[in-house]
């Protein structure tokens, strides 16, 4: 075969008969050849290397969101190169003024990341395709969940099922979310609750970060508060849904006939929990993220890059921790 068939088989082009590239890659198996990323960067003035940008990888939710995106781009032959950075400032504006000025990346995917101003002009001048997944930054439009309305299904769902006492556990950004998120969640629970004419009062609202643990901790101070006791928990993620499980059964509340409870996110021990949630499928959201920038990374013309923010799925997942409440 000609050098140029052999150099497309093994790129994976799609001018390459099946057949042909078959027996390209097992003569390439057989030799234990692989092409050289350096020649085929310097001939394609491309590194095949995409950047993605997180904080720490201590979040479920982030590191399924990372699957999708390194299986998708594993699948078109590109490698990935992780960058994490917690509460350290040094840390990431090396990531930003340093790391990434080495010119080894075709393009940018954050997670769960609010850019300052700063940084995304620094993102800008690199002249990389870049996509958030949340968050916000860059030069094309977010990859979005609209927090709000999960949180108004997630509470609709409660009160559909005769639930009029309904706690809210949540509200509190840590390092391991985007900060609008609580906000949002609660927001959402709370226009719900206003449109069912239901109150709301304080003493239903008990702030947790977005743990199992503090789930947990959260729920025993709701559940063991004097007075009214709610009779269903909106949790502002699966985590603290777990949480508020484990919390109720151990104080010796039965899980959904004396509380039914609710998260958001579809977390992968939600089934083991048999937790109701609103699943927003976050490796999905990796694979659409990492799709997306290869799209970018390989257009002729980066101008024609969408502008509009990506609405990004989810649904509903009844399962048996909430149940109707009989009068």
């Amino acid at each position: 075969m000609s050098i140029s068939t052999v150099s497309r088989a093994l790129n994976r082009g799609d001018q390459v008969a099946k057949s042909t590239r078959e027996r390209v890659e097992e003569a390439a198996e057989r030799l234990g050849y692989v092409p050289s990323g350096v020649a085929s960067s310097l001939a394609s003035g491309r590194m095949r290397n995409i950047g993605v940008l997180m904080p720490e990888m201590d979040r479920w939710f982030r590191s399924s969101v990372l699957a999708g995106i390194a299986s998708t781009l594993g699948k078109h032959g590109y490698d990935l190169t992780l960058y994490t950075f917690a509460s350290s400032a040094e840390q990431r504006r090396d990531v930003f003024h340093k790391f990434l000025r080495r010119q080894r990346l075709d393009g940018v995917i954050t997670i769960s990341m609010d850019m300052s101003p700063d940084e995304t002009q620094e993102l800008s001048r690199l002249r990389l395709p870049a996509i958030s997944v949340g968050g916000s930054n860059s030069r094309r439009a977010p990859l979005s969940v609209d927090d709000v309305s999960l949180a108004r299904l997630a509470t609709e769902h409660l009160i559909a099922l005769n639930h009029r006492v309904i706690g809210h556990i949540g509200g509190l950004g840590d390092a391991g979310i985007n900060c609008d998120v609580p906000g949002d969640r609660q927001r959402g629970f709370s226009q719900a609750m206003e449109a069912a004419g239901l109150p709301a009062p304080a003493s239903l609202f008990e702030p947790a970060e977005f743990t199992i643990e503090a789930g947990l901790r959260a729920a025993k101070q709701l559940l063991g508060r004097p007075g009214q006791r709610p009779t269903a928990i909106f949790a502002a993620c699966d985590e603290i849904a777990i949480g508020a499980i484990i919390a109720a059964q151990q104080l010796g509340y039965r899980i959904p006939e004396d509380i039914s409870v609710i998260g958001i996110d579809g977390h992968e021990l939600s089934e083991i929990y048999a937790l109701t949630t609103i699943d927003q499928f976050p490796r999905r959201q990796g694979e659409l993220a990492a799709n997306l920038i290869l799209e970018d990374v390989t257009a002729s013309d980066r101008s024609s890059a969408r502008t509009e923010e990506t609405a990004l799925p989810y649904e509903l997942a009844v399962r048996g921790s909430t149940r109707l409440l009989h009068d």
